[in-house]
């Protein structure tokens, strides 16, 4: 799974437990979550007009705000300081408060995510500011801190806070004593408690808006709510009792989100996969406990690391009925991660469990520090044997154990990571707390049952996964491509190659400079020409896809570059682009042209200029077409049978042992 995929699954589930939310939701009259501070304004007793839904959000003078207390509208927003997407929104509120002046007022309550290390502490700092000088000082902290989203360490708060003037020893202390953590925690309670679960969020008048909306999104709301309430001043109403009135009625809860129902052609989340343990891989947790969570995951992966803490809250709910099996997928696009993933297996060899999962925190605390330097340091610093450990490392000890278990992973259809089987159910991506409990509260009624039928509770997981599936369930959806099915692509007599010309196996790479998929999977290219050597030889089709504007330009300058020196130039240039993939202007492909040396630069331009290799690209895409395949990139036709995708090496590996055989 691409980085940018799991981040939209996440959201995916978010959005579908709040379409659930908004039917069965409680209303006013169920318990609101306690934050403290003095309630504003009792609400009115008339009728608010229109069939708009609303949340009940408290709003007491325990909050920070900017704009009168007697605003037509309140936005409630949730948020932190660590977050992008929240620092993006920035202007866009600004632009509310200027356009809107006095009858909007803004008011914060913060929810640090868990995976953001600094967001509490700043969270901590912007709350010490306002009990120290108002909203005056909460604002200015505010501005500081999200002006130095990337620098939010214990010695640059303190900075902050001296700069905006405030008592250094009151903050120190507020620091180190977590003052303010009932507050925070009180937020974060009610963000939960009304479905929030992302940053930023708000609420208009008690409306939900979710994320960094444009300012047009924020308009529309708020104008339909300036209607509604100067309706409410009319019918008498106070200004300052609008905003009690208008949410009196409103949702107190929204309910916990439900497992996603299968759609077309998509993950069947109630499916069982069969996922097999050795019984050597290291583990956190009993043998016997009821769930078994196999996470299949990469050290490098920044959403591997956010889920961390996930997972250490599902050990603390469930305690000794839950365990977690690791299994490593390293990505071929992380340089470092196969590296850690030996490290840790190597950790977990010298000193079992507690050596591989201190090695675990260690790496995930450090992840853009995992160079061989470092994880021989850290392992003298957990007390390994250093020698064995770097032999460990110099020999790829365990290459076999981590390609077997990516290819198990790939059978079952977790490309991406981090991927997890609860009792072989497959949850995918760095999932909020909720969509775990929603899946192991299920499973764990079943075990309970299997149980209390006699299964002894060591035999629970083995029982469950016995009939599982082996490969992707989905649901019903038109008719996947068949797997073995070999597309009549020819091909042509002048294309870039590398490896030996009668190679028993023919891999046609269909590939656009500018997809950053297709650079990713070039270091699996380069495991699979070493691995097979003359068995193998690598075909360049050009498919620059129509959305990417440099692409096309890109394969025609590369062409050309073939065109006058042949492959080793080729593959120089085609090494250039991917390197450079952001910035592939006319005159940076001119550039890389001289870099490579030899060119004729006067035919080179003209060639660009003339569109002289137009025909031979668009040829490229028409054999595809032809051939009746359906593509995106990177693509793959191993003789002839298709591969999609930035594959690990253990999918190819499959499919080139499968065609070497025949």
């Amino acid at each position: 799974m691409s980085k940018g995929s799991s981040v939209l699954l996440a959201i995916v589930m978010a959005i579908a437990g709040f379409a659930v939310g908004h039917v069965v939701g409680s209303r006013s009259g169920t318990e609101v979550a306690d934050t403290g501070g003095t309630e504003e304004a009792q609400a009115a007793d008339v009728i608010v007009a229109g069939d708009v839904e609303r949340y009940k959000v408290p709003v007491t003078d325990a909050q920070p705000s900017k704009g009168p207390k007697d605003a037509l509208v309140t936005i409630v927003e949730f948020s932190e300081f660590q977050c992008p997407f929240c620092a993006r929104v920035l202007p866009t509120t600004k632009q509310v408060i200027d356009t809107y002046g006095d009858k909007v007022r803004i008011v914060w309550r913060n929810n640090p995510l868990s995976f953001h290390n600094n967001a509490a502490p700043a969270a901590a700092l912007a709350m010490e500011a306002y009990a120290q000088g108002g909203n005056d000082k909460f604002w200015e902290v505010h501005d500081a801190l999200f002006a130095n989203q990337k620098a939010l360490g214990r010695a640059e708060l303190e900075g902050y806070a001296e700069k905006a003037g405030l008592d250094s020893a009151k903050v120190k202390k507020a620091l180190d004593e977590s003052t303010h953590k009932k507050a925070i925690d009180g937020d974060q309670g009610l963000a939960a408690q009304l479905g929030a679960r992302g940053t930023p969020y708000f609420f208009v008048n008690g409306r939900q808006l979710r994320g960094a909306q444009p300012f047009a999104a924020f308009q529309k709301v708020i104008d339909e709510e300036i209607a509604t309430a100067e309706t409410l001043l009319k019918q008498g109403v106070k200004k300052e009792q609008i905003y009690a009135t208008v949410t009196k009625n409103g949702l107190t809860k929204a309910a916990a989100p439900k497992p996603a129902a299968a759609k077309p052609g998509q993950p069947d989340p109630k499916a069982v996969y069969k996922v097999p343990l050795k019984g050597n891989e290291p583990q956190k947790g009993p043998n016997d406990a009821l769930i078994t969570i196999v996470e299949i995951s990469d050290f490098e992966c920044p959403f591997c690391g956010r889920v961390t803490p996930t997972l250490n809250q599902v050990q603390d709910k469930y305690g000794k009925d839950v365990r977690i099996v690791w299994m490593n997928n390293p990505l071929p696009f992380h340089k470092n991660a196969k590296g850690a993933a030996n490290a840790a297996l190597e950790a977990h060899a010298q000193k079992g469990n507690k050596g591989f999962w201190a090695m675990h925190d260690k790496m995930f605390a450090n992840q853009k520090a995992l160079t061989t330097e470092n994880l021989e340091k850290w392992a003298k610093e957990q007390g390994l044997n250093v020698s064995k450990f770097k032999k460990a490392l110099a020999s790829d000890k365990y290459g076999k154990t981590i390609q077997e278990q990516q290819a198990l992973a790939s059978s079952l259809g977790a490309r991406g990571t981090p991927a997890f089987f609860i009792n072989g159910r497959n949850l995918r991506g760095a999932q909020p707390l909720a969509a775990f409990t929603a899946v192991i509260d299920e499973e764990m009624a079943k075990a309970k049952a299997l149980v209390a039928k006699g299964t002894p509770r060591a035999k629970v997981y083995e029982s469950t996964i016995a009939k599982g599936e082996t490969g992707p369930k989905t649901a019903p959806a038109k008719p996947a491509p068949d797997a073995n099915k070999v597309y009549d692509i020819a091909v042509p007599k002048k294309a870039p190659t590398k490896g030996a010309a009668k190679a028993k196996v023919v891999i046609q790479e269909f590939s656009d400079f500018q997809c950053p998929f297709c650079s990713r999977v070039n270091p699996t290219i380069g495991q699979v020409i070493k691995e097979y050597g003359d068995k193998v030889q690598i075909v360049w089709r050009d498919y620059p896809l129509p959305f990417h504007k440099d692409a096309q330009p890109a394969a025609q300058a590369a062409r050309e570059v073939f065109a006058q020196k042949g492959n080793k130039a080729f593959w120089a240039y085609h090494d250039l682009l991917f390197a450079n993939q952001k910035t592939l202007s006319r005159e940076n492909l001119e550039k890389f042209a001289e870099q490579v040396g030899g060119i004729d630069m006067k035919a080179f331009k003209a060639a660009l200029d003339s569109g002289k290799h137009k025909a031979a690209v668009d040829a490229d895409m028409a054999a595809v077409t032809k051939a009746g395949a359906r593509i995106g990139t990177p693509s793959f036709f191993i003789n002839g049978k298709l591969i999609q995708g930035a594959q690990p090496f253990a999918a190819f590996k499959v499919a080139i042992d499968d065609a070497l055989k025949n």
